[in-house]
């Protein structure tokens, strides 16, 4: 028999290849899963699901311009306390406005004269 029709050994046989070998193939070059689930009843569309997996390294993910964990504020500090100075300029805006409707108030220390 000649080698040419030998069927490939399995991993883990001499092969040389291991997980942690690819998953830093993986990891460097990226992957994409994509898929949907639609559920009809009748011709009528009841739910359609629509799933993408993208599993890549941060840097990788990068260089295709996905980024998005940078500005949610559940998984950056940094977006957290942007969020946070934010919301702390708007009520300081709402709270100055409503002072300014307040008949009879005493005036700021930065609005005195």
């Amino acid at each position: 028999m000649s080698m040419a029709g030998r069927m490939p050994e399995p991993y883990g046989q001499s092969s040389g290849a291991n997980l942690a070998d690819i998953l830093e193939r993986v990891l460097d070059k990226g992957i994409v899963i994509a898929g949907d689930i639609r559920i009809n009843l009748l011709d009528i569309e009841l739910l359609t699901i629509k799933l993408r997996l993208i599993v890549a390294s941060v840097d990788k993910a990068r260089e295709m311009g996905i980024d998005w964990w940078e500005d949610d504020p559940a998984l950056s500090t940094r977006a957290r306390r942007d969020q946070l100075t934010r919301e702390n300029a708007e009520l300081r805006e709402r709270l100055a406005r409503l002072e300014e409707l307040q008949p009879g108030r005493t005036p700021t220390r930065e609005e005195a004269p």
